[in-house]
């Protein structure tokens, strides 16, 4: 099982790497400066609604979760558009770098803008961004691997972007933490610096794809002139595999996007710090570093299904978990093995979509997976801050039971693509 790994895949993984990293500070960084006094918030506020027999408080994780969804509805919703319109012009390279440079200037705009509404639009800029850069990244890697080292490159690359997407949250903890600074005479806050930091990670990453990376030589594709979304399985009476697999994503992406909204209700259930959470937020990502490339690779000679069923069966009880803990550690225990789970689904996902994808449809084919990933954190995200007002367990119990959903999806819709082979009992001919 030797890897023969095309260096423009280890390009675009630095290049995602770095990009990563910056993006990530924004997660950690903006629900604790939205909750900061230095954002001005929309004065209905801690004000009091009522929905039938229950009151509702209107609460600043409503307003976090409301910022965080915004980003990856635009990203999600975009993403076939802009994978299709790749296929069919074949510029990977320009919607790169188009997006990166989106993803530039909203960063650099929460240094100007300290009003919400604004925070809004930058962090809608950011997603309109990444919806040119993510189905483009992945189309490259399906294009440039071979079916026996698609789960395994896939995997790799993951595993670079996961690895800067997982040191960012606790390296903004610090950042945040030490701050504020005094440089060249010019005082600035934590916030600022963790924002600059957003800004030059994506600059580098523009830096690198525009260096290192060439569009791959153009094939006759067969892009389809429409960009619909084939929902039953043509060869069967079920769902298509690959929009059943967008679907569990979806499921699998929100549980762990439950998370972040609640930095400010977590800290305080727990009794913690910022740097805690950022290592609590990171556990999930660093498992995901740890376990991508092997389960990826692993998927290749085992076959895909059995490591989707088993990344469900364990995503469940680790979700549900983390509405219960109540100490720190426990949380990044729960938080660790929630990110293994993560890492026995995605990765293998990815590989079998790819292996799915007709030639020259890879962009608009695995973007329903990328696309619905960025659904699940959008919705994740949105009905954490909303479903926290009525308890605190109550987003990681419905969480819960949307994985369920997404076990059935995959257990009951999906099927095999790898061929396996099973030993042969010592002895036999």
């Amino acid at each position: 099982m030797g890897l023969n790994l095309d260096s423009r895949i280890l390009a675009l993984a630095l290049a995602r790497m770095v990009d990563a990293l910056a993006n990530s500070f924004l997660v950690v960084v903006l629900p604790l400066y939205i909750g900061s006094q230095i954002v001005s918030l929309p004065t209905f506020v801690g004000t009091t609604v009522q929905l039938g027999a229950v009151d509702f408080t209107l609460t600043v994780e409503l307003l976090i979760g409301i910022v965080l969804s915004l980003f990856g509805f635009l990203n999600s919703f975009s993403q076939p558009f802009t994978g299709s319109l790749s296929d069919k012009t074949g510029r990977r390279t320009v919607f790169l770098l188009f997006g990166l440079g989106l993803v530039a200037i909203g960063s650099a705009g929460y240094l100007v803008f300290t009003d919400y509404l604004s925070i809004l639009v930058m962090r809608a800029l950011q997603g309109i961004g990444a919806a040119f850069t993510i189905p483009v990244t992945v189309a490259l890697v399906n294009e440039l691997s071979d079916e026996d080292e698609r789960g395994g490159n896939f995997g790799l690359f993951n595993t670079f972007r996961l690895l800067g997407f997982g040191v960012g949250p606790i390296v903004a903890g610090v950042v945040i933490s030490t701050g504020p600074y005094r440089i060249a005479g010019i005082d600035i806050t934590g916030f600022d610096a963790a924002f600059l930091v957003a800004v030059v990670g994506a600059l580098a990453s523009f830096v690198l794809i525009a260096l290192l990376i060439d569009d791959p030589e153009r094939t006759e594709n067969e892009a389809a002139d429409d960009i619909s979304i084939a929902v039953r399985d043509p060869d069967g009476s079920g769902l298509d595999p690959v929009f059943a697999l967008g679907l569990a994503t979806i499921v699998m992406a929100l549980s762990i996007a439950m998370f972040a909204p609640l930095a400010n209700v977590i800290n305080t259930r727990l009794d913690q710090g910022t740097f805690l959470f950022s290592v609590q937020f990171g556990a999930t990502v660093l498992a995901n570093v740890v376990f991508q490339y092997p389960i990826g690779r692993l998927s290749d000679r085992y076959g895909r299904r059995p490591f989707l069923v088993g990344g469900f069966l364990l995503l469940l009880p680790t979700t549900l978990a983390q509405g219960f803990v109540r100490s720190s550690e426990l949380m990044i225990i729960a938080r660790f093995l929630q990110g293994v789970a993560v890492a026995a689904v995605f990765a293998p996902s990815l590989a079998l979509a790819g292996d799915l994808a007709k030639e020259g449809q890879s962009g608009s084919t695995l973007s329903l997976l990328t696309m619905g990933f960025g659904l699940g954190v959008a919705f994740g995200t949105l009905f954490s801050g909303i479903l926290v007002g009525f308890g605190f367990s109550v987003p990681f119990v419905a969480a819960t039971v949307l994985g369920t959903i997404g076990l059935f999806l995959v257990y009951t819709q999906v099927g095999e693509t790898v061929e396996t082979s099973t030993p042969t009992p010592a002895g036999s001919d």
